[in-house]
């Protein structure tokens, strides 16, 4: 049995489905992640294409996306409104107990930061 090599970039033939694909590698968090999909989306278009648009050589941008490459933000930036994309930010969701501490243990918090020693408990 024959196999062969899969390759995303064949999959990723419109613009929602390249931006979709970008998302989900951005809300890893992992830049190295975030790099190798951004060279996919970026084959599945055309790198040569890119490249120009992002006024980069196609070896440069090669570089910069493939495995060792680390890119600077504003080379990101270029190479994404290139592809047409647009970063945007959300916030977090974070659960309601996380959000946030009891005004006594924020105190309870800084008095230790500042003395070194945990506050003692007020007597009743």
């Amino acid at each position: 049995m024959e196999t062969m090599r899969f390759d995303a970039s064949e999959l990723l033939d419109t613009p929602a489905r390249r931006a979709a694909y970008l998302t989900a590698a951005l809300e890893t968090g992992d830049p190295e992640e975030i790099r190798d999909a951004l060279g996919i989306v970026a084959r599945a278009r055309g790198l040569a294409e890119v490249a120009r648009e992002a006024k980069l050589s196609r070896t440069s941008l090669y570089k910069t996306l493939g495995g060792s490459g680390n890119p600077e933000f504003g080379t990101v930036v270029r190479v994404l409104a290139s592809l047409g994309i647009r970063l945007t930010a959300t916030p977090v969701v974070q659960t309601r107990k996380s959000a946030r501490r009891p005004a006594a243990a924020k105190r309870a918090s800084a008095h230790k930061a500042r003395t070194g020693k945990k506050p003692e408990r007020a007597r009743a």
